[in-house]
């Protein structure tokens, strides 16, 4: 994995510029294909479309291109959807070699070392009505999230089995949208203040991406993109803070500044556009 160390401001071994990418999941399946929910076994927890695979691993190509620092840790919401999306992310950041006409991650050849991935529960979606369904949600109230079976579905060599989990399990339902923004809102605190060192991407659901948007938009009236009600499939926002480092390695950091101009940035739906 590639050192923090690269990004100390103007050699500075005390000062760290630490950023932060919190996204959206890819497009998901039952919004494609309309009669997957007739058979599902888990209707509640929607794989993504294959559209949804060409966006994220899209979107990954476009910020390895383009975001000009590395990015070192990445952190999952335990829906399928969601580490579906990372694992297209993650392996076109940590490809050896990404061809223009690569449109999925199949066969890609990667570098595990670049980037170590976690599955984090307090980024999971709202769990209550304000989300999902009464009639799609477990009548048992058993999920069915198996930590293993969701960390074999990331690239090989890239999961960290040492972090633990902010939140240790999910919400109970009927969570609010007002609990799960203040959820949203200290996970993404904590796993920043976890890794103060590191710049972090962070895969969550639309609504973990508006309440990045609105507790760090100074003055939300600025956005002016219709979409921001409602971010598009792997819309992301990235966050940026100063992190200052004493002799003994304890830090102070910075207040977090919303660094994209209208908030949300939205990616190409393909791979290749």
């Amino acid at each position: 994995m590639e050192s923090p160390e690269t990004q100390i401001l103007n050699g500075d071994q005390d000062r760290f510029q630490q950023n932060v990418i919190v996204m959206r999941h890819g497009d998901r399946l039952d919004n494609v294909e309309r009669l997957w929910l007739a058979t599902a076994a888990r209707p509640w927890n929607p794989p993504l479309a294959n559209s949804g695979r060409e966006r994220a691993f899209g979107v990954g190509k476009y910020l390895r291109s383009n975001l000009g620092f590395p990015i070192h840790r990445v952190f999952v919401s335990p829906f399928l959807r969601c580490v579906q999306t990372a694992a297209e992310v993650v392996s076109a950041l940590c490809a050896v070699e990404v061809k223009a006409s690569q449109m999925i991650s199949d066969n890609v050849a990667i570098d595990s070392s670049k980037i170590k991935v976690s599955v984090e529960y307090g980024l999971c979606e709202i769990i209550g009505r304000d989300a999902i369904r009464l009639d799609v949600a477990p009548k048992d109230g058993k999920w069915g999230f198996n930590i293993s079976e969701l960390q074999a579905l990331l690239p090989a060599g890239t999961v960290d089995h040492s972090v633990q989990s902010v939140y240790k399990e999910l919400p109970k339902w009927e969570e609010s949208a007002m609990d799960a923004g203040a959820r949203y809102k200290k996970v993404i605190q904590a796993l920043a203040d976890k890794f103060p060192s590191e710049n972090l991407l962070l895969v969550t659901h639309g609504e973990g991406v508006m309440v990045a948007l609105s507790e760090f938009l100074k003055d939300p009236t600025e956005s002016k993109d219709p979409k921001c009600a409602r971010p598009d499939y792997c819309a992301y926002l990235r966050l940026q803070r100063l992190i200052s480092f004493s002799p003994s390695r304890e830090y102070t950091a910075g207040n977090f500044e919303l660094l994209t101009e209208s908030g949300i940035s939205y990616c190409p739906r393909r791979a290749g556009q």
